[in-house]
């Protein structure tokens, strides 16, 4: 049976027509705790440091082997989205992390919470490749960069509120509640979720008058697709390069600047997520104006966003307080913003509908990767060249995207053109 028509099979009819903006408003508060439960550890590095006796490649080890996890399980958990019902997949996924990371505040020692930490990972890697797909199927392709970069805000809101109240709780009562909190707030959501979030039916999934090709499965579809190739290693480099800056700037101003966890948390976490918040919306503005435009508009605005984000990240090497750096944080992370809110879109435009989860999922894998190497080699740069040269030389891997990008423009051209005509039946 194809996962289009166990969708059917388990889809409740009918819905309200404001249905897909309802959902969206839900998994838009499970992408929030998404984000905000990988950030805690990022809020209270300096607490682990002092409790378990770290150096900074073994504090870096801890979110380096998350983001290696969440790379290996998000391309199976992208592959399990095509094939079974979505919505369940994001409602179990979602009790499995919020218990996992609840029970890593139990952690007694820097190998368990390694440990543990891996498994939140493996619960967290089913939610953006199956949510992403799922918007998609319930939202037109016109709008597609819009709804998909409003979901994308929560990921900087949980990001950014995750990390604050998590180094302002830390302050308070210790590096352990904010892993119970957190993880209590996510088994109260899965109530909300399993009452309201549903498959789409079928006819918003793919068109009937257009067959998949013979012999084709989602794999095989996302590894014949250059752009979609290409697009992976876009991601890939974009988030290792954001991912090094994410993880280490608080601890660089904790350590530079000599603020508590609270004031590092606001100026080098908040300041990141709140210029997402702000500018990922703007991104898919942006990307739905340009593909008026372009067949490739989307890809133009990924190319905008990563130039923004690379040049304006060259001056933190010349800040030197807390109000500069979180300036130079906060105008580059606006670049990445705009990029951020029209990648899901861009790789929905070369991937038709039966593979979309299954080619985020393999985007999500490779960028999960980069981001698990850039905070190591960042720790190691610091104690060489200074942490501030260290974050800054990043601006390399915004680079190599740009250049990808823009070297890759014939042949994206030819596959939205075709992606378009399998979506639409003309």
């Amino acid at each position: 049976m194809s996962s289009v028509e166990a969708r059917e099979l388990t889809t409740p009819v009918p819905v309200p027509a404001r249905y897909p903006w309802i959902l969206l408003g839900l998994l838009w508060l499970v992408a929030f705790l998404n984000s905000a439960d990988r950030t805690i550890v990022i809020a209270v590095m300096p607490q682990l440091r002092s409790e378990f006796g770290l150096s900074a490649t073994q504090l870096a080890l801890i979110s380096s082997t998350f983001f290696w996890v969440y790379a290996v399980a998000a391309f199976l958990s992208g592959r399990l989205g095509d094939r079974v019902s979505r919505s369940k997949v994001i409602l179990y996924g979602l009790a499995f992390w919020s218990v996992a990371t609840g029970v890593a505040s139990f952690a007694s020692g820097v190998m368990m919470l390694i440990v543990l930490r891996g498994v939140v990972a493996l619960g967290e890697s089913t939610y953006f490749p199956t949510a992403t797909a799922l918007i998609s199927d319930w939202h037109e392709p016109r709008m597609r960069s819009r709804t998909l970069s409003l979901h994308q805000t929560a990921v900087f809101a949980g990001a950014g509120l995750g990390a604050l109240t998590s180094g302002l709780i830390a302050d308070r009562m210790g590096w352990r509640v904010p892993f119970l909190i957190y993880g209590a707030a996510g088994l109260a959501l899965c109530v909300v979720i399993r009452k309201w979030v549903r498959d789409a039916p079928p006819k918003h999934v793919a068109p009937t008058n257009v067959a998949r090709p013979a012999g084709q499965e989602p794999l095989r579809i996302v590894l014949s697709s250059a752009p979609a190739l290409f697009l992976c290693v876009v991601f890939l480099l974009a988030t290792a390069a954001s991912t090094g800056l994410t993880v280490w700037a608080p601890t660089y101003i904790h350590d530079v600047i000599r603020l508590n966890l609270g004031g590092s948390a606001l100026y080098g976490s908040a300041t990141i997520n709140s210029a997402g918040f702000i500018s990922v919306p703007l991104g898919g503005l942006l990307a739905d104006y340009l593909s008026r435009r372009s067949i490739i508009g989307r890809f133009h605005a990924l190319t905008i966003g990563l130039t923004l984000a690379a040049f304006l990240l060259l001056p933190l090497t010349l800040a030197g307080s807390a109000l500069t750096v979180g300036i130079v944080l906060l105008t580059s992370s606006i670049g990445k913003g705009l990029f951020d809110g029209c990648i899901y879109a861009a790789m929905h435009d070369v991937v038709p509908p039966e593979a979309r989860a299954t080619a985020v999922g393999m985007m999500t894998m490779m960028g999960f990767f980069g981001a698990g190497i850039t905070p190591i080699f960042v720790a190691q740069a610091a104690e060489r060249y200074g942490m501030a040269m260290g974050i800054t030389s990043l601006t390399v891997l915004y680079f190599m995207a740009i250049a990808i990008l823009l070297l890759t423009r014939g042949i994206t051209r030819r596959a939205v053109l075709e992606t378009r005509q399998r979506e639409t039946g003309t």
